[in-house]
């Protein structure tokens, strides 16, 4: 299955190395897109979610990688909860 590497810019600059196991990722970001963190978030739980399921549907067991990954975004974002007007920026996507 073809995967999927792609980089994100927090509100703070930080950057995070990000990994999906399905190109399906490239359906719900693009690079050098910015999103509001809600819908960055939105998007990834989608995404990942779906990759998730397409390795399940492959190989019969769901992506432990994929849903690893979203749960770090989920803990990456929850730094910016509060931040009005926070959004993510997609820097690169890889496949």
């Amino acid at each position: 299955m073809p995967e999927v590497r792609f980089t994100v810019r927090w509100p703070d600059d930080s950057v995070s190395q990000c990994y999906s196991p399905s190109t399906i990722v490239h359906e719900y970001l693009r690079a050098g897109q910015r999103y509001d963190l809600s819908d960055f978030m939105a998007r990834c739980r989608t995404a990942l979610t779906l990759a998730s399921e397409r390795v399940r549907l492959k190989y019969g067991y769901a992506c432990s990688s994929a849903m690893d990954q979203l749960a770090r975004l989920e803990a990456g974002a929850s730094r910016f909860e509060t931040d009005a007007g926070a959004t993510v920026t997609v820097e690169t996507l890889h496949s």
